[in-house]
């Protein structure tokens, strides 16, 4: 299929299904919208604490803050490299850090109880056996985010400081790692603290390199599991030839090109590799708003290739 076909079949899925903020995500990564635009969109998911919710994260449906939704929000903010400290987007999300509220004063919890009173992946549930529930996943990228934009005199400063090297210390002596969603989230840590200028609290260069590490060890080789299973792309992580990622990944990233391209499915989507089950009204609605996400991913990887 040409290049412009599947943009333009792509397109046409995201005007017809999109939430109002995955279609100004849209427009700012592919028809010169603005950052303004994503951010109103995005404060709507913002609740009077800071924090967000209201099925922001579409696999989890809870109204009420929680730590997984303001990370996704943090993304947001940073894919669009929206860097206001003082909008109430940012301000928000660092009073709900501070509040101390779905914080045990070593991690913001990656599943808040009230999260069971509402349909969601079972992943997301309270007192789900998931391994993510025990590591840095959120709490790494929400401690580089707080690094970067609250004030050093504040105790949230303080916090995420302490937060984050204990955090790269338990990262650094871990022997095997090969969860995509933990190392995202050190990569995004990592990037805090360059844009921060701050390579005082650890040793920027050893993250690094364990990252890069890691992230080749992440990558699933077997394509065939492509096909059927949930696994980890290079996009997880990169989306050019430029990134640090990039060496020694480029025959499989030049695969996931090659992928993308004859794996579209007529509607201009592409499939979602997982599921649950046990709500399945809200289910096939998450579903939809996940392929918008997709879609956005997966062009601006074909884009950062020059297959765009």
């Amino acid at each position: 299929m040409k290049t412009k076909e599947i943009y333009l079949k792509a397109r046409n899925f995201v005007y017809r299904n999109a939430r109002p903020l995955d279609l100004a995500l849209w427009k700012y990564h592919f028809e010169a919208g603005g950052s303004d635009a994503v951010v109103e969109a995005l404060s709507h998911y913002q609740n009077l604490d800071g924090g967000f919710g209201h099925a922001l994260e579409p696999d989890c449906w809870n109204p009420n803050s929680s730590p997984i939704q303001t990370w996704a929000a943090t993304e947001i903010l940073r894919d669009i490299n929206f860097n206001d400290k003082s909008h109430q987007v940012i301000q928000g999300i660092l009073q709900y850090l501070e509040s101390g509220v779905d914080f045990n004063q070593q991690v913001w919890l990656n599943a808040v109880p009230s999260n069971n009173n509402y349909p969601c992946a079972p992943w997301w549930s309270f007192g789900s056996d998931s391994t993510s529930h025990t590591d840095y996943n959120p709490t790494a990228a929400l401690a580089g985010f707080a690094l970067l934009y609250a004030d050093k005199n504040k105790t949230l400063y303080r916090t995420a400081t302490r937060v984050a090297k204990k955090a790269v210390d338990w990262y650094l002596v871990q022997d095997s790692l090969n969860d995509m969603h933990t190392a995202a989230c050190y990569i995004q840590l990592l990037e805090y603290c360059e844009a921060a200028n701050n390579h005082d609290l650890f040793d920027l260069h050893l993250l690094k390199t364990k990252l890069i590490t890691q992230v080749k060890n992440c990558i699933t080789r077997n394509t065939a599991d492509w096909e059927t299973s949930y696994i980890c792309k290079p996009s997880q992580f990169f989306s050019s030839p430029d990134s640090i990622f990039y060496p020694g990944n480029e025959d499989i990233a030049d695969f996931e090109c090659n992928y993308i391209k004859r794996t579209q499915l007529e509607d201009g989507s592409w499939n979602i590799p997982w599921s649950w089950s046990d709500y399945p009204n809200e289910w096939a609605i998450s579903k939809n708003w996940w392929k918008s996400t997709g879609i956005i991913i997966n062009l601006l990887y074909l884009r950062g290739f020059g297959r765009l």
